[in-house]
């Protein structure tokens, strides 16, 4: 297993890869050409913004983070732990999400979680550093190891957006649970996180298409 980041080389290769394999990802390419690489800062700010992301649409945690970001100078650990819980709830923190960002950043700030190591490991171990904080669940985790590190074969079996994509692409009778998921995603391998990018472009442009 390769630790090199996703980057535009590796991404048209594994587009190239899962259109040779797979015909429906050859027509989303054919369609809307190479999706979007999509990659994040990696860190405690970013970890918070996915976070936020649990459950909630894009635009709504993308408020809340950039309220967040107006009241620090620097969003690290340090300085969340700062902010007063009416502080957060202004910015528009649930109860859970400004428990689970506590305690994120205070893992951080102790040393308990050290995101600065997290490229030098592998998906797995990575995997088991992030899930051991409460509040990071195993989607945290994952968009955490596609976007942030860029790993390449990184599969969040439970994303809506990539079930409801799987689905059409894969004209499915029924949304694919978590578990369906999975499965599905083994073909796909070494390259599901060029596949889920396919995927949300996919989705992303037929969500487009839906008169309101």
């Amino acid at each position: 297993m390769t630790l090199d980041p996703l980057d535009e080389e590796s991404l048209r290769h594994g587009v190239a890869a899962l259109g040779r394999k797979d015909r429906d990802f050859a027509r989303i390419t054919e369609r809307l050409g190479m999706p979007p690489l999509w990659s994040r800062q990696p860190g405690f700010a970013t970890l918070v913004s996915i976070v936020l992301e649990q459950q909630v649409s894009l635009a709504s945690a993308r408020a809340t983070f950039d309220r967040l970001l107006a009241e620090v100078e620097e969003l690290n650990a340090a300085a969340f732990l700062g902010l007063t819980e009416e502080t957060l709830r202004q910015c528009g923190f649930s109860r859970q999400k400004s428990r689970y960002c506590r305690g994120i950043a205070e893992a951080v700030h102790d040393g308990q979680l050290d995101l600065q190591a997290l490229s030098g490991l592998s998906d797995e171990s990575v995997r088991e550093r992030l899930v051991a904080i409460t509040g990071i669940g195993p989607w945290t985790a994952n968009i955490y190891l596609l976007m942030a590190l860029g790993r390449r074969d990184v599969w969040p079996a439970g994303d809506l957006a990539l079930a409801i994509a799987v689905q059409r692409v894969k004209r499915l009778e029924t949304r694919p649970s978590a578990a369906e998921m999975e499965a599905i995603g083994e073909a796909w391998r070494p390259w599901r996180s060029v596949a889920s990018r396919l995927l949300w472009q996919s989705y992303l442009n037929d969500s487009k298409q839906v008169p309101d």
